[in-house]
């Protein structure tokens, strides 16, 4: 596994989309601990200064790398040229930061931000003309990350509307595999009840980012059975790093080291870290990818 490299996201320090989780964890120290823990790379997090000078001369200091970055895609609710105008905004610092990647989510009809919309009985479904406006729009990104010299990558993600195998093969199915590719999550198929092995063997070649994400299958089914929404599921406890979960990392990390895939592998585990104290949680990750994978 020479060509991967082992990152982690800030969201385990103070949370983005629930500003309360980790209000008091500076961005200083979020990137001070992901370094003492062992990691080189992170995703950018809503505290990270905007200019990309500030930003790379803190992660020098550390060596540490951003490797991607999350974009919130309104294909289905906004136009087409206001979408991509943010988009390019968004490529251009992550290209002045040298990461090659950037993970598009759809958010148009995402109910992952609701707190009074249950994750699993509130999900989206794509209607045919949403399919069609949701995968043109896909392409065009991708050709305009790619012409800037990046990848697009797409998050399939619990809440919306690509979150099952079924969804994920027409996502796959109907747009060009030289455009866009996939964000594989183990946390997010576990969560939804696909299969990761079988999603990872299939779209390997198209694959161009990696969320290493685990369950607690236990709080999992209480959120699925309460009726809770994806930000309670979150505060409940119901992802975690990798080796404090259910998911059995071994075959997953198998497939990958007999593969050629080349890039990040990021973990990615939001949790309240009043409950779960993130450099602890961060260094446990790092040992159970160590004597799991062997980096």
């Amino acid at each position: 596994m020479a060509n991967v490299k082992l990152g982690i996201a800030p969201i385990a320090w103070t949370n983005d989309d629930m500003p309360d989780l980790g209000k008091e964890n500076t961005f200083e120290q979020c990137v001070s601990e992901m370094a003492l823990a062992g990691f080189t790379g992170t995703e950018i997090g809503g505290k990270y200064p905007k200019d990309p000078v500030v930003l790379k001369k803190a992660l020098d200091l550390r060596g540490m790398e951003i490797a991607s970055a999350w974009f919130s895609s309104f294909l289905l609710t906004q136009p087409y040229e206001q979408v991509e105008k943010d988009f390019i905004k968004h490529c251009e610092f992550l290209k002045a930061m040298g990461a090659t990647r950037c993970n598009v989510a759809e958010q148009g009809t995402s109910v992952q931000g609701k707190l009074d919309v249950p994750v699993f009985a509130g999900k989206p479904y794509n209607t045919e003309e949403q399919w069609h406006t949701l995968t043109e729009g896909l392409n065009k990104l991708g050709k305009v990350a790619k012409d800037m010299g990046m990848k697009m990558t797409y998050h399939h993600h619990m809440g919306t509307c690509v979150q099952t195998t079924e969804e994920i093969d027409r996502l796959m199915d109907e747009t060009d595999p030289d455009l866009v590719y996939l964000l594989f999550d183990s946390g997010h198929l576990v969560c939804s009840g696909e299969d990761p092995v079988a999603i990872l063997k299939k779209y390997l070649p198209r694959i161009a980012h990696i969320h290493l994400k685990d369950v607690r299958m236990d709080i999992r089914n209480k959120v699925k059975a309460e009726n809770m929404s994806f930000l309670d599921g979150v505060r409940a406890g119901m992802f975690t790093v990798p080796g404090d979960g259910c998911i059995d990392f071994k075959p997953l990390f198998d497939i990958i080291m007999n593969s050629d895939y080349e890039g990040w592998m990021l973990v990615e585990a939001e949790q309240d870290p009043a409950k779960a104290n993130p450099l602890e949680y961060a260094i446990k990750a790092r040992k159970y990818i160590k004597e799991t994978a062997g980096i």
